[in-house]
């Protein structure tokens, strides 16, 4: 009797229809939110949206993070949209209230890596209801109000050291790095400046660039860097802190996760700042050519045993340089460190051992960041912010872009653009690695549901 049920049960089940494709009528109640309470747990994901955005947060997480917040605070029923710089809310009250909607637009860019930190923990602390909404509100505002944690010479200071371990990374000797930190360190004030009379961004990349190159040829023709020097490390370096910059990560993180108008968005902007930077050392390299100066591009160095410790070493400080950069806690400066170096470590393992491609060596070194990143996440005391943007700093394109700069100032359009497409490569090896090991090694929420573009 027994095998004729079970097999009864099987037929049954094979025949049962599956469960919806999509949870759309969610239930309401049993008290709908009055409208006072949904407008003050909306605003207050919405600061908090803003804040992560701004801060180059993926639109994925970002949206994730204020559906929990409102869930948290009683708001189960609610959609995020994110459309690069937009983000919509709309919070559902079923068919005895009208759904409220809320949208705020993000005008602005931040790298203060410590108000992302302190917004994302009073995000956590709501969440696990240890805050009120009235309590939370009141330290979102004094949160995005604060001023930076440090002085912004020390962030200028931060760039400046990031160059000159980048160039001390490529192979260059001590005073190449120095004249990379004041070059460096020059474009950061220079677009300080700027940034106040309201340059655009493009101009502004397209200002370093053409600073980095003209200071470069101007120190080079005084004699201050001798021939043999390879003065286009101070370039490089350069391009290297400028790139820093660029949301990269964010682009093909968000594409991987299904939002694509904002990675389209994203990637135009990558697009159109890149280009900025293109034209300023082209322009540079061409007024240096006129004056009879040219700066051909340094060589790869070559991975061997007894430069190994030196760059891991300079990829580390670069990293942890970049994190203070960043206004970063100072706390996390040495986690930054320790991802910039073993990235590093791992490329430079996979080139000088398992004899692989620049892209394919830089992808798996990515994918080592990214892994750190997912394990951060777990413990909670360094934002993932700031392992993944500071461990990929050594693994930049810097010099490949500079080499492929050159070779298009000098007319070497085909070999340049063969040379522009690798450091593309690099760079899509680098977001998408990271993307992996993130993916891979990250908490695994318990309630599934999808919070769609």
């Amino acid at each position: 009797m027994a095998p004729i049920l079970r097999r009864f049960r099987l037929r049954r089940d094979l025949l049962r229809g599956g469960p919806p494709t999509a949870d759309l009528l969610r239930p309401v109640g049993p008290e709908v939110p009055s409208d006072a309470e949904v407008v003050q747990v909306v605003d207050l994901c919405m600061g908090v949206g803003e804040v992560l955005l701004s801060s180059g947060e993926p639109a994925g997480d970002t949206a994730d993070t204020m559906a929990r917040l409102a869930g948290a605070c009683g708001l189960p029923t609610v959609d995020v949209d994110i459309t690069f710089n937009s983000i919509s809310m709309c919070c559902h009250r079923g068919k005895v209230a009208a759904p409220v909607t809320s949208m705020r637009i993000v005008h602005y860019r931040t790298t203060d890596l410590t108000r992302l930190a302190a917004v994302t923990d009073l995000a956590d602390q709501v969440t696990r209801g240890r805050v009120t909404v009235e309590a939370a509100t009141a330290a979102l505002t004094k949160a995005t109000a604060a001023r930076h944690p440090y002085p912004r010479w020390v962030a200028t200071a931060g760039w400046g050291g990031l160059a000159a371990a980048v160039a001390v990374l490529l192979g260059g000797t001590a005073l190449i790095a120095l004249t990379a930190f004041v070059v460096t360190a020059l474009i950061d004030r220079l677009g300080r400046v700027l940034t106040r009379w309201g340059v655009a961004p493009f101009f502004l990349q397209l200002t370093g660039g053409l600073v980095a190159t003209l200071a470069t040829v101007g120190v080079f023709a005084t004699g201050i860097l001798p021939p043999g020097t390879q003065p286009s490390l101070v370039i490089a370096a350069g391009i290297t802190a400028l790139l820093s910059g660029l949301s990269v990560m964010s682009a093909v993180r968000d594409a991987l996760s299904g939002y694509y108008v904002t990675a389209a968005g994203r990637a135009a902007e990558v697009a159109l700042l890149s280009a900025g930077l293109l034209s300023g050392v082209i322009l540079g390299l061409k007024l240096g050519l006129e004056f009879g100066i040219g700066l051909d591009p340094a060589q790869t160095v070559s991975a061997d045993v007894a430069q190994f410790g030196l760059s891991t070493f300079a990829a580390a400080t670069a990293a942890g340089m970049f994190a203070l950069a960043s206004y970063a806690p100072l706390r996390s400066l040495a986690a930054a460190a320790v991802a910039g170096g073993t990235g590093w470590a791992v490329y430079g393992a996979l080139t000088l051992y398992a004899d692989l491609g620049p892209a394919t060596a830089t992808g798996v070194a990515a994918a080592v960041v990214g892994a750190a990143t997912g394990l951060s996440r777990r413990r909670g005391r360094v934002h993932a912010q700031v392992i993944i943007l500071a461990g990929i700093i050594p693994l930049l394109p810097g010099l490949t872009a500079y080499r492929g700069f050159y070779q298009l100032a000098t007319q070497q359009a085909t070999t340049g653009l063969v040379t522009m497409t690798l450091a593309l490569a690099i760079g899509l090896a680098l977001a998408a690695g990271v993307a992996l090991g993130d993916f891979l090694t990250r908490p695994r929420p318990r309630n599934r549901r999808a919070v769609r573009d």
